[in-house]
């Protein structure tokens, strides 16, 4: 079992930063891809990002690409969300999702998830 716990959002004004942090707590976290899906409210959840176990092999959603970055630090068992030039339309709670045996955009490859952190970015 693993247990992933989410921080780092909150509200900033287009154009601004915020880097998410997901801590992950269990079984072996650095076997895992990582994720970070995201939805937005009446809308069905997204994804936004993912990064292989090992040589860190990252895979983006057009919509952030060149924006948001992924990175892990295994021996801190921590996968980050660095998201840069920030729009309104990136307003979402954003899931941290563990599992997944290579990067992928199929939330169905992930078997952990967290409990989410909400993203406000006003125009």
């Amino acid at each position: 079992q693993v247990q992933l716990v989410e921080s780092g959002g909150g509200s900033v004004q287009a154009g601004g930063s915020l880097r998410l942090s997901c801590a992950a707590s269990g079984r072996t976290f650095s076997r895992y891809a990582m994720g970070w899906f995201r939805q937005a409210p009446g809308k069905e959840r997204e994804f936004a990002a993912a990064i292989s176990w090992g040589e860190g092999s990252t895979h983006y959603a057009d919509s952030v690409k060149g924006r948001f970055a992924i990175s892990r630090d295994n021996a801190k068992n921590t996968v980050y969300l660095q998201m840069n030039s920030l729009k309104p339309e990136d307003t979402a709670v954003y899931y941290c999702a563990a599992g997944a045996t290579m990067p992928t955009k199929r939330s169905l490859e992930y078997d952990y998830w967290g409990q989410g952190t909400q993203v406000t970015v006003s125009s």
